[in-house]
């Protein structure tokens, strides 16, 4: 995507963001001892051609007929390498320098005229279909198709509201997704670069292999990864860099933003077996991906937890002064380098942000889990994005990031059945002695899967309720409810109810009854707490077999005598 890997003439729109994050050439060292001699086709090649060719140093040439052309050359890495004509009408040739390790845009310039080449597959960057080029990477074994369980690469047409139009995106589902469907996964939005569209990252950035080797050595959780378009545009024409005004110019992001909050995330949601809540969310894109989720996730911190910037930019102590609640609920900030883009630009500074190793730094300065990745000689380029998200995966979902007052939804451990646990009326998310984890209370909004219908919360910590190995849950409650909702997959459950008396309002029996309802089970009428277990104590109401067909369970609750209250929940598949 990087504007110098085509001809100095050709002309961006000044939509392309990456032409204003491009770095010079990408050209390997030179301090060889000498070139190698090692040609052999490109594996992005069409199938049966020989060309383009690669050797193990990175040098690149190609071939192509055009008996009647006066001039080929081979344009990568913003340098033009001269063709051979053979007698057959045949150019062969163009050795270019080394280039760096991974993938590299390419065109072939035939008299004056850029066009793809023929013997390469295709691949959207710099705003058109064109060539591609691997050139071999001591470190590709992190990216190479091996012998293990596979994920797919869905591909989904849905309609979006806020653009009123049919847009596609790119999910990735783990290995096992198909294997086990009471399992519920976390979510990594991932974003592309500047001139380039949502088959990216599944194409140039092999992300499927990448997540395969890394389920299958245990580094990383499985998650599912959702890859949209993030292209924008701006009524008019904004100034360029350096021409005056800001840029990005102001409000450059929102659109893509209120497209992924309003439509993406929801229809994920929707139509995916997702974790659907503000831990399990993460967001990452790389140049101009990872600028719009510099913006959109320092707006939205109840939505993302962790935020993973590649080659876009960093966040700053500033910035997270002007986010609130970004401490207490970001779980990881990633931000990610080529190291011939520093060297660059000066370790970073001059733009972006400021110094972006200064600001990670800094971030863990003010105790906020950071980490700050460098790509050992690469630059603006695929490399440096595919060893981030490497990187990046292995450091996601991991429960030991959980700030304690962040809130938190239903855990699902690697190849567990769900589970939700919830401490009604609690803020913050709770674990008890066994290591269960109860969510912090929520009320059903859109967008969410779970939450409760009504009521309101009540804290009573230190109260005194005695008789039970978690008294946190039994001081916490939600009263006035009239149901809570929760969409879960198919099957069978065992569904507990936990109740406690605790409002010294109620000072004696028939002073607060009513009625309870678990699908498939007989109502559990007149419950009277004071009267059955006493002031303080606990109750535990355990239902074996709960039957769930239409993807909804709901319990619900009728009033006979002062308002309905529950102290805790918990949904477990049988």
């Amino acid at each position: 995507m990087r504007c110098d890997l085509v001809a100095a003439k050709w002309k961006l729109t000044a939509l392309v963001l990456s032409v204003l994050l491009s770095s010079p050439p990408s050209l390997a060292q030179t301090s060889q001892p000498a070139d190698a001699d090692d040609w052999r086709p490109s594996s992005l090649n069409q199938p049966g051609r020989q060309y383009p060719q690669v050797t193990s140093d990175g040098r690149v040439r190609t071939s192509i007929s055009a008996p009647q052309a006066q001039k080929v050359e081979l344009d990568i890495g913003a340098v033009k390498y001269p063709l051979t004509k053979g007698e057959n009408g045949v150019w062969t040739g163009g050795e270019s320098k080394p280039q760096d390790e991974g993938f590299h845009y390419y065109q072939i310039w035939i008299d004056g005229a850029a066009v793809p080449d023929p013997g390469s597959l295709y691949f959207y960057g710099a705003g058109r279909w064109g060539s591609g080029v691997e050139c071999p990477a001591k470190d590709q074994d992190f990216y190479a198709l091996k012998e293990v369980p596979h994920g797919q690469i869905r591909q989904n047409l849905y309609y979006s509201k806020v653009n009123k139009t049919t847009r596609r995106c790119f999910v990735y589902t783990p290995p096992d997704y198909d294997k086990d469907v009471t399992v519920r996964y976390p979510v990594l939005y991932l974003q592309h670069g500047g001139g380039e569209d949502e088959t990216g990252w599944p194409n140039q950035g092999k992300t499927n292999l990448i997540m395969d080797n890394l389920i299958a050595e245990g580094k990383a959780k499985p998650f599912i990864i959702v890859m949209d378009n993030g292209t924008w545009s701006m009524g008019g024409r904004p100034p360029a860099r350096g021409q005056g005004g800001t840029w990005p110019p102001a409000g450059w992001a929102e659109g893509f933003q209120k497209t992924l909050l309003e439509d993406i995330i929801p229809y994920i949601d929707a139509n995916y077996r997702t974790l659907a809540d503000q831990p399990h969310r993460a967001m990452a894109g790389l140049s101009m991906g990872g600028m719009q989720t510099r913006a959109i996730t320092l707006a939205n911190t109840q939505t993302f937890s962790h935020i993973g910037i590649f080659s876009g930019g960093s966040i700053s102590p500033a910035d997270i002064e002007n986010a609130p609640g970004f401490k207490e609920k970001v779980k990881l900030v990633f931000v990610g380098y080529g190291s011939r883009e520093l060297e660059s630009r000066g370790g970073g500074r001059g733009g972006f942000g400021g110094d972006p190793k200064a600001n990670v730094e800094a971030l863990k300065q003010a105790g906020i889990n950071s980490v700050f990745y460098v790509s050992s000689n690469t630059a603006h380029e695929w490399q440096s994005w595919r060893r981030s998200l490497h990187e990046f995966a292995q450091l996601l979902f991991k429960d030991g990031g959980r700030s304690p007052s962040s809130p938190a939804a239903a855990v699902a451990e690697p190849a567990g059945k769900f589970v939700l646990r919830v401490d009604c009326g609690a803020f913050a998310p709770y674990k008890d002695k066994l290591g269960n984890v109860w969510a912090a209370d929520q009320e059903l909004e859109a967008g969410k899967t779970w939450g409760a219908v009504y009521g309101s919360t009540l804290d009573r910590e230190g109260v005194g309720i005695t008789g039970t190995d978690i008294p946190r849950i039994y001081e916490t409650e939600r009263y006035s409810v009239e149901a809570y909702k929760f969409t879960v997959p198919n099957g069978k459950y065992t569904v507990r109810l936990h109740f406690a008396e605790a409002f010294d309002g109620i000072t004696g029996p028939g002073e607060r009854v009513f009625s309870v309802s678990v699908p498939g089970q007989a109502v559990l009428k007149d419950l009277d707490l004071f009267k059955t277990v006493g002031f303080l104590k606990p109750l535990v109401k355990e239902y074996k077999g709960v039957p769930v067909e239409n993807g909804q369970l709901v319990i619900g609750f009728t009033p006979n005598v002062e308002n309905p209250q529950i102290c805790g929940i918990e949904i477990l598949a049988e």
